[in-house]
């Protein structure tokens, strides 16, 4: 007996299986354009991110430029600092080294490939800051200059007035030296006695004693000088030295040789040296003998001067005469 397949495997009434392929196909198409829309998306979205970070990158590539060329334009300006004469002290001195710590780490960060926007905007600041302390710098060295240069000019004047002074000092001095001299000059001669009423005469000594004034050289025995040594009210009390120099007719001293210092003539070879207490303000008699040895006196004219003081006094003379049957005694 054979069965009927149509009749087995159909049931009577049963309805025919859908078709869902159109569904699956559909549903893999809107996936398809959505993930094609996504990746669409998404590859925009990318690129305006990269845009973005090249936007990014320029402009901080750009700050960074500009804030090298600031630094760099500071860091000149500090350089300088250190070229200028003025040495820094005190509160300079720290100022300075402020700036160098804040060039420092600015340069740090400008050596960095990736610094980012907060370390730049930072550089900025240190830049700013350096710079401002950087002009304060300028100003209190420029002030500290002109504050050299006119010291410099009072120190030049105070020379010049130093030099001026030391040479009105120096004119002083010699004027006051010149009268100083001068009035020594003036003491000396207020003080140098004077002699007057001056006697020379040749003495002829007897055996007995007498004495008698002869002109005759042969009988003479020595030369007699008498003279007053007038008041003097300038003069103080006390020994004063009297040079006599006597002078042959021949024309030389009469002298061993000792000398006194003349104020006019020099050095003087004086024949003997009298001194004597004079009292001031009192006329003084004084009486000199010179005698020749046992040598008799030379013919002719004797001259005989008197110093005190350096200063010729007084002089005088005698004139002795060869001896003969008529001549005076």
């Amino acid at each position: 007996m054979y069965n009927n397949p149509s009749s087995e495997s159909t049931p009577q009434n049963q309805a025919p299986p859908k078709d869902n392929r159109k569904l699956i196909y559909s549903l893999f198409i809107l996936a398809l354009v959505l993930t094609w829309g996504y990746i669409v998306f998404d590859k925009s979205k990318s690129k305006e991110t990269v845009q973005q970070l090249q936007t990014q990158v320029s402009t901080t590539d750009s700050s960074k430029a500009a804030l090298q060329q600031e630094f760099n334009t500071a860091s000149a300006k500090i350089d300088s600092l250190s070229g200028s004469s003025v040495k820094l002290n005190g509160a300079m001195k720290e100022k300075s080294d402020s700036i160098q710590k804040l060039k420092s780490s600015v340069a740090s960060i400008l050596r960095k490939k990736n610094a980012t926007a907060a370390e730049l905007a930072d550089a900025k600041k240190m830049i700013d800051e350096m710079n401002g302390k950087v002009e304060e710098l300028y100003a209190e060295i420029d002030k500290l200059k002109n504050e050299n240069q006119q010291l410099t000019a009072d120190k030049t004047q105070l020379t010049t007035e130093k030099a001026q002074i030391a040479a009105q000092k120096d004119t002083i001095q010699q004027n006051l030296e010149k009268t100083t001299a001068e009035k020594q000059h003036v003491e000396d001669v207020a003080s140098t006695l004077h002699a007057s009423a001056i006697n020379v005469e040749a003495i002829d000594v007897k055996r007995s004693g007498k004495e008698k004034e002869t002109t005759t050289a042969k009988k003479a025995d020595l030369i007699r000088v008498t003279f007053k040594l007038d008041e003097n009210r300038i003069a103080p009390s006390g020994q004063k030295e009297i040079y006599i120099c006597v002078t042959n007719p021949d024309g030389t001293p009469i002298s061993r040789g000792t000398v006194v210092t003349t104020r006019e003539d020099g050095d003087k070879q004086y024949t003997d040296k009298v001194v004597v207490n004079y009292q001031q303000g009192k006329v003084l008699p004084v009486s000199f003998d010179w005698k020749n040895g046992d040598n008799k006196l030379q013919t002719g004219n004797y001259k005989i001067e008197i110093y005190h003081n350096g200063y010729k006094i007084g002089e005088g003379s005698t004139t002795l005469k060869k001896g003969g049957l008529f001549a005076r005694s």
